[in-house]
């Protein structure tokens, strides 16, 4: 199958184009700036490259001139938006197999790719069948945790390979459906525990009365109920990871219990004068602020130290907006795999809705939206009448609330210069997508 490196920095384009390449049975990697490309290219062969001519950190030309000099046999194609002959002719002195103009059609692509490979003496491979290719690209799809290129993701990632290889006790905190527990899974697998259990306990759901019972077992007879032995989370997990999910919602008492557990590493099965020492791992995660809750009194403040010798701050979707297409194109990968579909990918429109979303559920959200679009398309692409209704209710009360505001050029302004005339946060700071930002700019001629 023949391999392609594609290197753009629009991710919503670059996932459109490499699903279509693959339908056509290529196998795709992708690379978003120059310096993951050269990375990609050292460490792995390519039969093909295609790369934007503009990009945010390096200049398409050189870069192309860089790989070429490695590897002078790989055909490079240039895309760009800016399709001046002077261009064109300096690109293809320098080595380019050939040159696209953007935008461009599918059948063009596939002359250029075809020619390109051919004319460097590398046989098409065509025969393998779409399922095969959708397959393959699937299989990313087997582990959860996507690696994003945001500031944020890229500080969350630095910090999971930082704290996996320790048995440090690890704290994750972020809103609800930022994936804390795909986060825990990730550090129990880049940990040396990673082939022994896993196992996650959601606090919010067990009653206080039954936590030392499911946190540590029970012998028979131990109370009204108990009709045989029971092991508990901590026995289970011994030897691994235990991850207790919302753990702001244990009572006081069940939090006294688990703070004795985790300064002995021994449990004592209730109804039981036997002690088991257990050798595990705790992640802790929350959505709420657990200092707040010390403050309070309803959180201990020696448990909280027990837990928090090191903190993940789980960042919501706002704050990863450079990678809602890669978590788009994982969930839609995933759909694909769970509904037996092979929808390519999202229409234009679709995407620019997602864009200007604020997704309040975060990544759980945009689980559950591109699931059931998935499920509702029948055609290559996911339109805009398979997302929910729900979706533009909350979109318009965002515009509508903003357009009523009083003193709203004053408003704009002064957010403008809160954010150094960022235009995407000063939108996130009013409240309102880029989209209505942008209008109401020129509505009221700020530059």
């Amino acid at each position: 199958m023949t391999k392609i490196l594609l290197i753009e920095d629009d991710v919503a384009f670059c996932k459109l184009l490499e699903k279509f390449l693959i339908k056509k049975s290529f196998e795709v990697t992708t690379a978003f700036s120059a310096a993951e490309a050269k990375s990609k290219v050292k460490n792995s062969e390519f039969d093909l490259i295609i790369t934007d001519l503009r990009l945010p950190d390096y200049d398409g030309i050189l870069l192309m001139t860089e790989i070429k000099a490695i590897h002078p046999a790989v055909p490079v194609l240039l895309m760009t938006g800016y399709s001046d002959v002077s261009t064109a002719v300096k690109a293809i002195k320098n080595g380019a197999a050939d040159y696209i103009s953007k935008p461009f059609n599918p059948e063009e692509v596939l002359l250029v790719i075809n020619n390109a490979l051919h004319s460097n003496s590398k046989e098409l491979n065509n025969v393998a069948s779409i399922s095969k290719s959708v397959k393959q690209a699937t299989k990313k799809a087997e582990n959860n945790f996507v690696q994003g290129i945001s500031k944020a993701s890229q500080k969350l990632a630095e910090y999971i390979q930082l704290v996996s290889p320790t048995n440090m006790s690890v704290l994750i905190i972020g809103e609800s459906g930022t994936g804390k527990e795909v986060i825990a899974k990730s550090i129990h697998e880049n940990s040396s525990r990673k082939n022994t259990n896993f196992i996650a306990v959601d606090c919010g759901s067990i009653p206080k009365e039954l936590a030392a019972s499911e946190f540590f077992g029970h012998v028979k007879g131990s109370f009204t109920g108990a009709i045989q032995d029971k092991i508990g989370f901590f026995e289970a997990a011994n030897g691994g990871t235990i991850f207790l999910d919302e753990i702001g919602n244990l009572s006081y008492e069940n939090q006294i219990q688990l703070l004795r557990a985790l300064q002995e590493r021994k449990i004592k099965p209730v109804g039981s004068n036997k002690e088991i020492n257990v050798d595990i791992r705790i992640i802790t995660a929350t959505n709420e602020d657990l200092r707040e809750a010390v403050k309070r009194g309803d959180f201990r403040e020696d448990l909280y130290h027990r837990i928090n010798e090191f903190s993940i701050h789980s960042p919501s979707l706002t704050e990863r907006n450079e990678d809602l297409m890669l978590f788009s194109d994982f969930f839609l990968e995933k759909s694909n795999q769970e509904l037996n579909k092979n929808v390519l990918g999202f229409s234009s429109e679709v995407m620019t809705i997602f864009q200007n979303y604020r997704w309040p559920g975060n990544l759980r959200e945009l689980q559950n939206c591109i699931k059931r679009a998935i499920l509702l398309t029948q055609g290559d692409f996911v339109e805009k009448a398979a997302l929910p209704a729900e979706f533009f209710q909350n979109e318009e009360k965002v515009t509508t609330d903003f357009s009523l505001s009083e003193n709203e050029k004053e408003t704009i302004m002064e957010a403008l210069n809160k954010t150094n005339n960022n235009k995407t946060e000063a939108a996130k700071l009013l409240k309102i997508n880029r989209k209505t930002l942008y209008n109401k700019l020129k509505l009221y001629n700020i530059n």
